[in-house]
């Protein structure tokens, strides 16, 4: 089952909706589309040029955080294929699915509707990967769950053993990283932006509204105006790749 084009879809409380677009918006030199929906929770970001592959979506509940838009010629077909390796079909929507992983995760099957430019880096970043955050009982399940899935990808231990990396074939524009948390809780997502200049990154957040949560090497921790966690990552912006030093 190839995947056609990747999004990243940012998910915050509907109280918090509009910061989150704003913000979002800002980090990635967007426009926001006209919201959509039943109760007007899904936005796009539109990039001044090449085809959108980030959107924001206004949560039910929860805190929020963030999941994975597949966009395939095949829906029902994605579907299968995860139920095949042991995911499931939360709902199933004119068109499109929600998938669930084995560890729980929600995640879109949606139509292709022919993107294929990825967006330049703008600000010296690029908002290119979802990071899915796995309790250790659940790590090795859904590393097979998603190497199965993601056909034609590169499915590699990361640079540290609690992280695990699923490239995308060149030209798609948003990858995965699976990380084994060091605690059994839920899993959960959350945003990564790669970072020519983590600090000069932080700062531009900063000025935008968002607070540091927490260094670490080669990432940073941060919160957006609307309540939810990403990561600055210290990784080239325009391959996705770990700086030769640290791969």
């Amino acid at each position: 089952m190839e995947i056609r084009w990747t999004y990243a879809f940012v998910d915050r409380p509907m109280e918090s909706f509009g910061r989150a677009l704003e913000f979002w918006a800002a980090v990635t030199d967007s426009r926001v589309s006209q919201v959509r929906g039943e109760n007007g929770e899904f936005a796009t970001l539109v990039p001044g040029s090449g085809d959108a592959c980030g959107k924001v979506q206004a949560a039910g509940s929860g805190d929020g955080g963030a999941h994975l838009d597949l966009a395939v010629d095949d829906v029902p077909g994605l579907a299968a294929a995860a139920v095949r390796l042991g995911g499931a079909v939360a709902a199933e929507h004119e068109g499109w699915a929600v998938l669930r992983s084995p560890a729980g995760l929600l995640f879109c099957a949606v139509p292709w509707a022919g993107e294929s430019v990825r967006p330049p880096v703008v600000h010296g970043s690029r908002l290119d990967q979802v990071c899915l955050d796995v309790p250790p009982s659940a790590f090795g399940a859904e590393i097979a769950f998603w190497s199965g899935l993601l056909t034609g990808w590169t499915s590699r231990p990361g640079a540290l053993p609690e992280f695990h990396a699923l490239v995308p074939p060149a030209g798609l524009p948003v990858r995965i990283l699976l990380q084994r948390l060091d605690e059994e809780r839920a899993a959960a997502a959350h945003p990564d932006l790669a970072c020519a200049d983590i600090a000069a990154t932080r700062a531009r957040h900063e000025d935008l509204g968002a607070t540091r949560v927490a260094d670490h090497p080669h990432w940073t921790v941060m919160r957006d105006p609307a309540g939810g966690l990403y990561c600055l990552t210290g990784r080239d912006p325009e391959t996705g790749g770990l700086p030769r030093a640290a791969s």
